[in-house]
């Protein structure tokens, strides 16, 4: 039996266990020049000591027009790099790998960093207003973007890097039929929608090397299970290493089921995609997953590869050494809205009675 303690092997690294620390936002962390701060390097370096055996650094901005926000760190330029360093640095300290995941907001642009576009013109934050339609031109470019990021992150000793392809962002936004509408090579097909991000995928590849990971955070419905699975087969095609399976734009598939006790029916997404890439690619799962029970429940019973953890670890950096040594852990709250983020003020009661 497979448990939370053993190594697994993604790509050709080989990470020390099964546990991961999803990607959120620390909106109050970064300065409007995008570079990584003090409060970064800690935050991770903290969660690293505590065992989490692969980091997954924040959404981070390919273009300062990508942001969420002002305060949104980013690697569009090389004077970017040096902070990323520091962290991957921390990270490697405690023999944690670390990605970090890279991002364009498209048409939920914040207005105040850049304009909105995608794949079509679509409603956006203001439905009166339409998005602009990339051109293939505008396409390339932004894929370059990403590329250049990677290389970036490569620089900085990241040992791979995570494609945001969920949560309704860029190349979510190519994927879904609610909002990519184009009639080209970048529309139409779970192929033609896949492919914005299955290029960025090959490209990325060549740039950086075999031996970097590259993982796609991928929706896990849009609009159902198997149409998700098919655009993600386009994604390992082009050499994707790992997925981690989220939400996108749609999510009202039926199949996605809770089950009582053990993980609710987003986590569930991750199940079915295990069932589908067993024995070809790791997969991971996400969401509501906030006690060692659940974690245990997940890997040791077949259904995942890897556990992606995000409130569990911001409520407490030590809940890996729960899971793992069965150590006592500050639990989370599970507060309606996260007051660690990645939206809110950091004033998690179970991190801030830790501190005390």
């Amino acid at each position: 039996m497979i448990t939370a303690n053993d190594p697994i092997r993604i790509n050709n690294t080989l990470v020390k266990n099964r546990l991961t620390m999803a990607p959120t936002v620390k909106f109050d962390y970064a300065g409007e020049d995008g570079k990584v701060t003090d409060k970064h390097i800690e935050h991770y370096r903290e969660r690293a000591q505590h065992g989490c055996g692969l980091i997954c650094v924040e959404a981070t901005a390919v273009t300062p027009g990508g942001r969420f926000a002002k305060n949104h760190m980013g690697l569009w330029e090389d004077e970017q790099t040096e902070g990323h360093k520091a962290i991957t640095a921390a990270c490697h300290e405690y023999g944690a790998v670390v990605i970090i995941q890279l991002n364009h907001t498209g048409i939920t642009a914040n207005p105040q960093c850049g304009p909105a576009i995608g794949p079509s013109a679509v409603p956006t934050r203001d439905p009166e207003v339409l998005s602009k339609e990339m051109s293939i031109d505008e396409i390339h470019d932004m894929q370059e973007s990403f590329v250049s990021a990677a290389v970036r992150a490569k620089n900085a000793g990241y040992d791979g890097v995570q494609l945001h392809g969920c949560h309704g962002y860029l190349i979510n936004q190519f994927v879904s039929k609610k909002t990519n509408l184009r009639q080209d090579e970048y529309g139409g097909s779970d192929e033609n929608r896949a492919r914005f991000c299955a290029e960025i995928i090959r490209s990325v590849r060549k740039e950086c090397g075999e031996d970097f990971i590259i993982s796609v955070r991928t929706t896990g419905i849009e609009p159902d299970i198997a149409t998700a699975i098919s655009v993600a087969e386009e994604y390992v095609k082009a050499g994707c290493d790992y997925l981690q399976i989220s939400t996108g734009i749609e999510w009202e598939d039926p199949s996605a089921k809770e089950v009582e006790g053990h993980y609710n029916k987003f986590c569930s997404l991750g199940v079915h995609f295990h069932e589908h890439f067993k024995g070809r690619i790791p997969v991971s799962c996400v969401n509501g997953i906030n006690t060692p029970e659940q974690v245990r429940y997940l890997i040791e019973n077949g259904l995942t590869d890897t556990v992606d953890l995000g409130r569990a670890v911001l409520a407490d950096p030590a809940f890996c050494e729960a899971v793992l040594e069965g150590a006592p852990y500050s639990k989370c709250f599970d507060c309606p809205r996260c007051q660690y983020g990645p939206m809110m003020p950091h004033k998690c009661p179970a991190y801030s009675a830790i501190a005390r």
